[in-house]
């Protein structure tokens, strides 16, 4: 299920389970997950894309072993907000995905969460090679980390 508005996503999430965020791209998918209190987000791993089918039972196989309640995908829009071509290869693989499980899935803006990712890792002093193989996962994380942070702000004014 595809739940456009995301205070209505964070409405149907039950409580105490874990969020996965995904960061799409053409080669990989950077995978996310939070704690089961929807406080932290962290990267989990980089799924090199083959085949949907494949791709899509790697995530769901992570979403069952973490118990996750639903699923942030980063929709990339362009820095005026509007959607592009990538915006909509991302809306199709949630069509996609959404026929395969009953987790709820919504979309997190991802804008510049790659360049925020690789400023950490460059931070913390990670070779190139290495920065390669985690940034996917860590701009996952990124997005997801947003994400929290809204729903914690909309259950506080509740």
């Amino acid at each position: 299920m595809i739940v456009e508005d995301f205070a209505e996503f964070a409405a149907a999430l039950p409580g105490f389970r874990a969020l996965l965020g995904l960061d799409l791209g053409t080669k990989t998918i950077g995978v996310a997950s939070s704690d089961a209190l929807l406080s932290s987000a962290n990267p989990v791993e980089t799924i090199k894309r083959t085949k949907f089918t494949a791709d899509a039972d790697r995530l769901l196989a992570i979403a069952a072993d973490r118990n996750a309640a639903g699923l942030i995908l980063g929709l990339p829009r362009n820095m005026d907000g509007s959607e592009g071509p990538r915006c909509q290869s991302t809306r199709a693989f949630a069509r996609n995905l959404a026929a395969r499980t009953d987790l709820p899935i919504g979309f997190w803006d991802e804008r510049l969460s790659t360049v925020a990712a690789e400023r950490a890792l460059i931070e913390a002093d990670l070779t190139r090679k290495r920065r390669a193989e985690v940034i996917d996962a860590v701009a996952a994380a990124y997005i997801l980390q947003g994400a929290l942070d809204r729903i914690r702000h909309l259950k506080a004014e509740t």
